[in-house]
């Protein structure tokens, strides 16, 4: 499984928007089987949170389908 690390920036539902550390944008949409709630996004994004989400490719979607959510320490640089 692949992982990225960046900033939540756009929530809807159960699909989010992250810009990566690196400076792209990604597109996700939350799986069924992850631990975290869609409700739970719109407070990664309203904090700011610096997350890493694990993902695996989506099938047939330009979207990547995020398995794990894990908050990580810092807030995002403001900039």
């Amino acid at each position: 499984m692949q992982s990225l690390d960046g900033v939540v920036t756009l929530v809807q539902e159960g699909r989010f928007l992250m810009q990566s550390d690196a400076g792209p944008y990604h597109v996700f949409i939350l799986s069924h089987a992850a631990a975290a709630e869609p409700d739970q996004l719109a407070a990664l994004q309203r904090d700011q949170a610096r997350v890493r989400v694990r993902f695996k490719r989506g099938r047939d979607t330009i979207a990547m389908v995020a398995h794990q959510i894990e908050r990580l320490p810092g807030r995002a640089a403001s900039g």
